[in-house]
Formats: C-alpha cells, sequence, structure tokens
C-alpha cells in the first residue's frame, strides 16, 4: 500500500504546474498529525460529508420547498450536482480534484432555510449586527460550529479549502476574507466551483420549472442556449420523448457551458502566461470566464429564469412567507432569548440566533413556527 509522502508525489506529478498541491497546503489551524494514506484535501471532502451541516442540506430548499414533492432538487442534490460539475472542471484542467470537491461541497453548508429568501431575510435582520452572509456562515460552520473532535471546535479544514469557500466567488470585501490574502485571487480550484455551481443550478432549475409547469416550454424555446440544445437533441434522437428529449437537452447545456468554460480557461492561461500558483493568485478578480459568445448565452439563459421562475408567483408567495416565518422566529427568540434551547445561547445574542435559524431545514422551520404561534401545539 502506498504512503501519504508516495500518493503526494504522483498527486504532484500528475497535476497542472498551477495547480494546488497537497503537500504545499498552508496547514491547519490546529495542528494535527497527518494520516499515514491519505492526503490533506481528501480529509478535507470526507470531514465535510460526514458533518451535521451537509446532512441538514437534504431538507433545504433550491427553489421549491421540500414539501412541494419528492423529484424537485434541493439543496443537497444542487451541492452534488455542482461538486460532480466541479470534478469534471478540475480533471479536464490539472487541477486538484480534491480541493475543487470539497470547495463545493461545503459551499452551501451556511445557506439558511427556505433558499436565497431566507438568507436575504436574515441579513436584513442581522444588519444591525453585522448581517448575514451563506459564504461567511459557511466558514463559520467549519471553523466553529461543528462540534466533533475533542480538542477543537469545528472541523479544523485546511487553509487552502477554508479560503475557497469565502473568496469562491469574486467578494473579496468581507471581513472574513482578511485572514486569506484579500489582495489576491483564490487558486484556480476555488474559481471554478463559482462556475460549477451556476452551471449546476441553470441546468437543473431548467429541468425542475418544466416538470413543475411553472416554466413554458414554448417560451424558453425563444432561449437561444436552449433552443440550440433542443435542436441538436431532435437531430440526434428524433423519436425520443418529451421527457427523454428534455433530458438530454439539459444534457447538453451541462455539456456546452463546462467545455466552454474549460477552452476559455485554457485561452487565458495562455495569453496571460500564466504557468504557476503565483501567476494565478495574482489575476484578479479571476482567470475563469466563459467566452465572449457564451457569457451573453448564458446572461440570456439567466435573465430568462429570473423572469419567468424565480419571480413566478408560487415562488414568490413561498418567499414572502419564509420572510414572515423567519422574521418571527427573529425577532420573537430576540424578545425573549430564553425560548431558545440553553446550548444554543452564547455572549453573542444575535449571532447566536442567526446561527439557530440558519441552521434549520425547511421543515423544522416550520415546526418551530408552529410551537411557538399554534396554542394547539404542543411546545
Amino acid at each position: 500500500m502506498p504512503s501519504r509522502a508516495e500518493l503526494e508525489t504522483r498527486e504532484a506529478a500528475a497535476l497542472a504546474a498551477y495547480a494546488m498541491r497537497s503537500r504545499d497546503s498552508r496547514g491547519r489551524r490546529h495542528p494535527e498529525p497527518e494520516h499515514p494514506i491519505r492526503m490533506a484535501f481528501q480529509r478535507d471532502r470526507d470531514r465535510i460529508i460526514h458533518s451535521t451541516a451537509f446532512r441538514r442540506l437534504e431538507y433545504k430548499t433550491q427553489v421549491f420547498v421540500n414539501h412541494e414533492g419528492d423529484y424537485y432538487r434541493t439543496r443537497l442534490t444542487h451541492t452534488m450536482e455542482a461538486a460532480q460539475v466541479t470534478r469534471t472542471l478540475a480533471r479536464a484542467l490539472g487541477l486538484n480534484e480534491d480541493l475543487a470537491e470539497a470547495v463545493a461541497l461545503a459551499h452551501d453548508l451556511g445557506h439558511t432555510p427556505f433558499g436565497h429568501a431566507g438568507e436575504r431575510t436574515l441579513d436584513r435582520l442581522m444588519a444591525p449586527h453585522g448581517g448575514f452572509d451563506h459564504n461567511s456562515q459557511s466558514l463559520r460552520i467549519v471553523d466553529l460550529l461543528e462540534e466533533r473532535y475533542p480538542a477543537f471546535r469545528g472541523l479544523n479544514l485546511s487553509w487552502e479549502v477554508r479560503e475557497g469557500i469565502v473568496k469562491h466567488s469574486t467578494r473579496y470585501d468581507r471581513p472574513q476574507v482578511r485572514e486569506f490574502d484579500p489582495d489576491l485571487a483564490p487558486c484556480l480550484e476555488a474559481q471554478i466551483v463559482d462556475f460549477a455551481d451556476e452551471i449546476a443550478y441553470n441546468a437543473h432549475d431548467i429541468d425542475d420549472g418544466l416538470k413543475s409547469g411553472m416554466l413554458d416550454a414554448d417560451e424558453l424555446a425563444g432561449v437561444p442556449l436552449w433552443a440550440d440544445a433542443v435542436a441538436e437533441v431532435a437531430r440526434r434522437a428524433p423519436g425520443a420523448s418529451l421527457q427523454v428529449g428534455r433530458y438530454q437537452a439539459v444534457r447538453l447545456v451541462i455539456d456546452r457551458l463546462v467545455t466552454d468554460l474549460s477552452d476559455a480557461l485554457i485561452g487565458r492561461l495562455q495569453e496571460l502566461r500564466v504557468e504557476t500558483l503565483n501567476d494565478v493568485r495574482r489575476v484578479k478578480p479571476r482567470l475563469v470566464e466563459y467566452s465572449a459568445e457564451m457569457t451573453e448565452r448564458n446572461r440570456e439563459l439567466k435573465t430568462f429564469l429570473y423572469d419567468r421562475l424565480y419571480t413566478h408567483y408560487r415562488v414568490t408567495r413561498m418567499t414572502q412567507k419564509a420572510d414572515r416565518i423567519m422574521s418571527a422566529l427573529f425577532e420573537t427568540y430576540m424578545h425573549e432569548p430564553k425560548q431558545l434551547p440553553p446550548h444554543v445561547l452564547g455572549d453573542d445574542i444575535p449571532r447566536a440566533i442567526a446561527d439557530y435559524i440558519a441552521g434549520m431545514t425547511d421543515r423544522f422551520a416550520l415546526q418551530e413556527y408552529k410551537k411557538l404561534f399554534d396554542p394547539e401545539e404542543r411546545v
């Protein structure tokens, strides 16, 4: 059986010169012995998968609240799809798959119940107390809120995974970024996660939107990226059923976005003569971008989804309901913190409440609302 050092040597030889190597990690906040056969970013990925916060994603909203139906994406299935796209990109580009996958798996750990609507509400409620941002909350979870080890709080992840969690998007102005070289861009393994995330949710939101009836297939046919994919499916498989054709078109959209992103990045690396990891970090805000043509096609798709799906009256109703539920929970806890379980309370009451609410699943938030406001519900 090869040792960890031997595996690290193999990895280093296989990766591109601009990739992040496991043996070059800056390490962990709390020193730990290295594992005899597992590399640093492998351990990070596994710790994330086994965390409580990761399991909670199963019952957190992506677009459709969990009780809307069993076949719609949840925050967990979205995370798995984003991680799959991330691995594909990392392998094609010669990047560190373990590091890229770990960042992808952790990128939504800090999401609230009820999707982005819940995040907006919690950010508004926490405005006098430092605000709320799900990327920063993800870092807070892996650094502090998870309790699994006797010697320290959190998961004690490597510096590079923690950096990727807060810097995979281009917002480097958050206080939490100060620890992670705010004047430098993150490694490419983190940069590709932002695009893999978007590719995954654009594709599955089309699928779920059509399945739910909230998206009209004829209207969607006016979006060039989707129309080209549908035409290609019709050419390849003219007898395919509606369901199979839709699935194949979604696959083609993903493939074209991933392929374009890879080709465009390779072109930029050559154009800017990026050869090392240090070269990568000096290009801000990031190296990873689509080609100009695909950027426009992707913008058209995102605009359509916003206009037709994310602001659909059924989604808007749930958004408003989420706002009322989370606002009521927050204000009630703030009025009398002793209504919170004892283990939740700390010195910073507003932040403790935000941690508690952000960690809720959709159904737990609904149950908690009933317990607090339905006089016939047992508390």
